[in-house]
C-alpha cells in the first residue's frame, strides 16, 4: 500500500466510538489496514444488515457493547485502553429520528461528546482527540456560498441543534481545559455531510433505500428528488479525519481548531441526478411522493472546506462519478456474494489513495 500520514497510526491504540456505524466502521477498516490497535465502543451495531458485520470487524479490532451517555463506562474504557488517538463518531445520526425522539438525539450527541471529553480530560494521558460533528452544526439560512467555521452554529430541527450544541461543548474543553501547559490532551472537531458509500443501510438515506429496494427488484420511494446535495465518498471526510489526527500530533496549534471537510464547490447535484447516475451501473425504479411538510428540509447546505486545504493540506479526491460508481460497485459486489467484503473495503481504500497520489495530494505523501 502507498505509504501516508507517516505512518503516524502504525502499532498506535486507537479508540474509535461508533465504530459500528457506517463512518465508524469504514474508518476502523482503514485503521486497521494502516496498522494501527483499533478499539470500538458502540451501543450495539445500528443496522440490518451492516457495514461493521458484513466486514467481520468484530474479529479485527477490539469492541465493547457501552452506551456513550454513560460517564463511568466511557471512563473506564479510555483509562483502560489509554489511546494514543481518540475518534469520537457515537451518535443519533439521522434528521428524522430526531424530531421522533429529541430527547434520545440532544442526550446522545451533547452529553455523550461531553463524557469523552470529560474522561480524557481526567484521565489526561497524551492523545489526540478527533470530535466529529456534522455539517448540520451550522445555522443552515440556504445561501447559495458554502459556511465557513466561523459561521453560526445551531438549527431549527433537534438533530441540527444537538450537534451545534456539541459544537460549543468541544470548543469550551478546548479552551477551558485542554489549552493549559499541564493538559496532554488535544482535540479538534470535524465537521462533514452527504457522505454516501457501501455498506450504509440507514433508514431514509437516498443510497441505501435505492439499494435496498433494487436488490430485490422493488421500486425506490423518493421524498423530494429535485433536493440539491454536495455528495461526497465517505472515503473522502474519513482522509481528513486522518489527515487532521497526524496534524494535530504534530502542530499544538491545532489543538482546538475546527475543519470542513467536504467535496468541491461545484460538485452538487440533485437526488434526482445521483439516482439517474446509479441506474446507470444498477437499473431500478423510482416512485416520487410528496415529502412531509411538517418536517423541515434543507435544499441546500454545503460547506467551504478552504480552511482544511491551507491549514492541513486536505483537498477531496473524487468527482461525482467515481464517487457512485464506487458506491454502486460496493453494494453489488455485497448483493452478490454476500459473504466477508472486508476485501471489497480494502480494495476500495486501495484505489482511493492510489488515486489521490496520482493526483499528488498533499495528504497521501504527508510532505506539507
Amino acid at each position: 500500500m502507498i505509504s501516508l500520514f507517516n505512518e503516524i497510526y502504525l502499532d498506535k491504540k486507537v479508540l474509535v466510538t461508533g465504530n459500528t456505524g457506517f463512518k465508524g466502521s469504514w474508518l476502523s477498516a482503514w485503521l486497521h489496514k494502516l496498522g494501527a490497535d483499533v478499539y470500538g465502543l458502540s451501543n450495539g451495531v445500528p443496522t440490518q444488515p451492516s457495514h461493521f458485520e458484513a466486514a467481520n470487524l468484530k474479529d479485527r479490532i477490539k469492541y465493547v457493547e457501552k452506551d456513550i451517555c454513560d460517564f463511568e463506562e466511557v471512563k473506564k474504557v479510555i483509562s483502560t485502553i489509554r489511546p494514543d488517538f481518540v475518534f469520537h463518531l457515537a451518535a443519533q445520526s439521522l434528521v428524522r429520528v430526531s424530531y421522533n425522539d429529541p430527547v434520545l438525539t440532544i442526550r446522545t450527541n451533547v452529553l455523550g461528546t461531553m463524557n469523552v471529553l470529560e474522561a480524557l480530560k481526567q484521565v489526561n494521558h497524551p492523545c489526540s482527540a478527533v470530535m466529529i460533528t456534522s455539517d448540520k452544526c451550522y445555522d443552515n439560512v440556504e445561501w447559495i456560498w458554502g459556511y465557513r467555521e466561523t459561521d453560526a452554529l445551531g438549527g431549527d430541527d433537534p438533530y441540527s441543534a444537538s450537534k451545534g450544541a456539541a459544537e460549543l461543548v468541544i470548543k469550551t474543553y478546548a479552551n477551558s481545559f485542554f489549552n493549559k501547559e499541564e493538559s496532554n490532551v488535544k482535540v479538534t472537531s470535524v465537521r462533514a455531510g452527504n457522505v454516501i458509500g457501501g455498506g450504509d443501510w440507514a433508514r431514509d438515506r437516498i443510497v441505501p433505500d435505492c439499494m435496498r429496494a433494487w436488490s430485490s427488484g422493488k421500486h425506490v420511494t423518493v421524498r423530494n428528488p429535485g433536493a440539491t446535495r454536495p455528495w461526497q465518498h465517505v472515503l473522502e471526510p474519513l482522509s481528513g479525519y486522518l489527515r487532521v489526527g497526524q496534524k494535530l500530533t504534530e502542530d499544538a496549534k491545532l489543538n482546538g481548531e475546527p475543519f470542513n471537510f467536504g467535496p468541491p464547490a461545484d460538485q452538487n447535484y440533485t437526488v434526482g441526478e445521483l439516482i439517474a447516475q446509479m441506474q446507470k451501473s444498477w437499473k431500478g425504479g423510482v416512485d416520487v411522493i410528496q415529502p412531509n411538510r411538517d418536517e423541515k428540509e434543507a435544499t441546500l447546505l454545503k460547506l467551504c472546506c478552504d480552511k482544511a486545504l491551507h491549514m492541513l493540506g486536505w483537498k477531496a479526491n473524487m468527482n461525482f462519478q467515481e464517487t457512485v460508481k464506487f458506491t454502486v460497485d460496493w453494494y453489488k459486489t455485497y448483493y452478490e456474494q454476500k459473504e466477508d467484503v472486508f476485501n471489497t473495503t480494502c480494495d476500495q481504500i486501495e484505489d482511493y489513495v492510489k488515486m489521490a497520489a496520482e493526483r499528488k495530494l498533499i495528504w497521501v505523501s504527508g510532505n506539507d
